[in-house]
């Protein structure tokens, strides 16, 4: 066989089994112009890692006069593996096969994995909280430090200061600017993301290729000896805890595999070895520039020295630092763009509450959650005004990232030896990462009292949100009575011939839960037979199932054998927005061409005689009642569910429902009634 077809047959191997990327998917997606797409969304936190990974490790250490070259050599070597392991073979090489139809993040891989346990709620929704909170940070930390920077120029450091009150106002200017475009969308500015991102992984890699060339000697780093004897070396004066500074390398590898929908796994495989190896190039030339310069008694005096600007010639650096600052804005914007996404898969799943989404510009995937942004507006600048200094907000950055990748390690597990059936992989791989990450978390928690608390409070407040309003629902479903459709036709069907009971609306429709067509909540027959009888011509029972497609639009019809009762499912991916007025209309006119729904011939319009007449949605909420005992937790739970849903917007924008005819009617959440009860006596 010649030597050309047996290469190229390996070639096709090597891609179907450790990639499998179908060919002719990887030639539609994978491109220049989505190269350039990949570098400005899915690395923009991770590309900005060397501004502070290094300067953390000294700090650290005690500062730049107590580190020396066995120190650095070993450091580095660290943030060489840790980027390998957990961000190339983990998520590069591992987590980017677990897509749900190309789609990736932790709320797509629980929609793969949920039927395999109820318990993987709790691992889903704890790494979905600490993601968030990473959203909160990582705008203020980025941008804290980009700004910092303006002190490596000796005619800007006059300007600032020492103290940090002209860089506080600078940051909370650039924050609050950053969060005030988002409602008007930013797809013109997303269009400069890309090249403004090759041009500082080029400068990453140029300005460290350049240094590292200078003392060759500083490739040692790449074994892993290295690493491993730092961690119990003397000249380690931090121990394991080390690793809580060396972690922030690797913070934003999480996105390579949430962002994987938005540019394509084949994109994400094409680009990362380039930016990877622009990472590596410039932790070794900030090494070698620290190891040449740690006995500088200039540098020794100055506080909080960053070699990353500092191993820059002068004339150089304003242009580093504005690059820097373009680099820390777009890496904010991506964490930003994604707490939407974040938000707004946990309410399709009903792990957070539906909130009012808006779509601002053409941009594929992008959305803009007014109540998210302005949360995420305030905690940010609380978190600034509380650290007030990029190193102080360090300490509170990787703490929630470690928990969430470990939360995110519990899902592929189960997605490979359950899922897949591969046990002895899922055991492999367990044995692996919760290893790596098991250490990374515990060196972290040396972090929590000199700011990682803040992190966790963020994550927990959050959490809570997610508990609350999972367990009210669950609370809701159990003390929900479903009667059985059928046995109220004839009921439906005088109270349509009724003609003393003036006519409500053509068409009732109902807004309902779940995938089950021949039972219906009590309270929705109530609504209609008793409280205020509601005649119409048609009733229509419309329920959105949010399916593991996230861009699947179906429906399904049941009739029960009539032409005036309709259980409608609404079968919509969970990257879909369920705009139910719009897709009912469809809906309606497929059903009066097939002669299922008569037509209603409705006369009076200023669009001329029509074959469908009103319509009136009726929406049925629950409410607290006073009576009744219920535990004292899932009382909590239940009215912080009904206080976060009064504050987090109606319903009715979610469902599309803004200029429709919305009637809403609160009925009491049944409880077991408390044995005490008082009886009036008549006198």
């Amino acid at each position: 066989m010649r030597p050309d077809r047996i290469s190229d047959r390996l070639l096709r191997r090597i891609e179907r089994k450790f990639l499998q990327v179908n060919q002719t998917d990887y030639k539609q997606k994978c491109s220049l112009g989505m190269f350039l797409v990949a570098l400005g969304i899915v690395y923009g936190d991770i590309g900005t890692s060397p501004m502070y990974v290094m300067k953390s490790i000294i700090e650290g250490n005690g500062g730049i006069a107590f580190v020396d070259e066995a120190f650095i050599v070993g450091s580095l070597s660290l943030v060489i593996w840790t980027i390998t392991l957990l961000t190339t073979v983990k998520h590069v090489m591992i987590a980017l096969r677990a897509d749900n139809h190309g789609e990736g993040g932790i709320f797509a891989l629980y929609s793969l994995v949920r039927h395999c346990g109820k318990w993987l709620i709790v691992p889903t929704m704890i790494g979905g909280c600490t993601m968030l909170a990473d959203g909160v940070l990582t705008p203020a930390v980025t941008v804290t430090t980009a700004v910092e920077g303006l002190r490596s120029i000796d005619a800007v450091h006059a300007f600032l200061g020492s103290g940090q009150v002209v860089v506080v106002l600078i940051t909370l200017a650039i924050i609050s600017l950053l969060f005030m475009i988002q409602s008007s969308g930013t797809g013109s500015i997303g269009r400069l993301f890309g090249p403004v991102m090759v041009a500082w992984f080029l400068f990453l890699g140029v300005t460290g290729l350049w240094l590292t060339l200078e003392d060759l000697s500083i490739l040692r780093a790449l074994n892993p000896v290295y690493a491993l004897h730092i961690l119990f070396s003397p000249d380690n004066r931090e121990g394991l805890m080390i690793l809580g500074s060396v972690f922030l390398c690797t913070t934003g590898a999480e996105a390579l595999y949430t962002d994987m929908g938005h540019v394509g796994r084949a994109n994400i495989f094409v680009s990362w070895p380039f930016v990877k190896v622009c990472l590596i190039l410039n932790y070794m030339g900030q090494s070698v520039w620290i190891i040449h310069h740690q006995s500088d008694p200039v540098i020794q005096v100055i506080s909080g020295v960053n070699p990353f600007y500092m191993m820059l010639p002068a004339s150089l650096r304003p242009a580093a630092i504005l690059l820097s600052a373009l680099a820390a804005i777009i890496a904010s914007q991506a964490l930003i763009s994604g707490s939407y996404t974040l938000v707004h898969e946990a309410a399709s799943l009903d792990l957070m509450p539906h909130l009012n989404v808006r779509y601002p510009s053409d941009t594929k995937g992008q959305i803009y959650i007014p109540l998210v942004n302005h949360l995420l507006w305030f905690f940010c600048v609380v978190v600034i005004l509380y650290f007030r200094s990029g190193s102080r907000m360090e300490n509170a950055y990787g703490l929630a990232i470690t928990i969430s990748m470990l939360m995110m390690t519990i899902l592929f597990c189960v997605y490979i030896g359950v899922l897949h059936r591969h046990r002895l992989a899922a055991a492999l791989f367990a044995a692996v990462f919760f290893a790596i990450e098991g250490v990374f978390f515990v060196s972290s928690l040396g972090k929590f009292v000199v700011g990682g608390y803040v992190a966790i409070i963020i994550s927990l407040a959050i959490l809570f949100v997610m508990i609350a309003w999972y367990r009210g629902t669950q609370i809701e479903q159990v003390q929900k009575i479903s009667l059985k459709m059928r046995d109220h036709l004839a009921d439906i069907k005088n109270l349509m011939n009724d003609d003393a009971i003036p006519l409500c609306s053509n068409n009732m429709v109902y807004l309902v839960k779940g995938e089950e067509s021949e039972k219906i909540d009590r309270d929705i027959l109530y609504s209609i037979l008793d409280k205020d009888p509601k005649r119409a011509d048609a009733y229509w029972f419309i329920s959105v199932n949010v399916t593991d497609d996230p861009n699947q639009k179906q429906y399904r019809v049941e009739t029960f054998g009539t032409d005036y009762i309709f259980r409608v499912h609404l079968y919509l991916g969970y990257k879909v927005k369920p705009s139910v007025n719009i897709y009912l209309r469809q809906v309606v006119h497929d059903l009066l061409a097939t002669g299922e729904l008569p037509k209603q011939n409705r006369r009076h319009s200023i669009y001329g005689p029509s074959e469908v007449g009103s319509f009136k949605f009726c929406m049925i909420r629950k409410m607290m009642p006073q009576e009744g005992e219920i535990h004292l937790a899932d009382n909590l739970l239940i009215h912080a569910k009904y206080f976060i849903r009064r504050i987090g917007g109606s319903p009715i924008q979610w469902l599309g429902l803004e200029t429709s005819n919305v009637i809403v009617e609160y009925v009491p959440l049944f409880l077991p009634r408390s044995q005490k009860e008082d009886h009036l006596e008549r006198i």
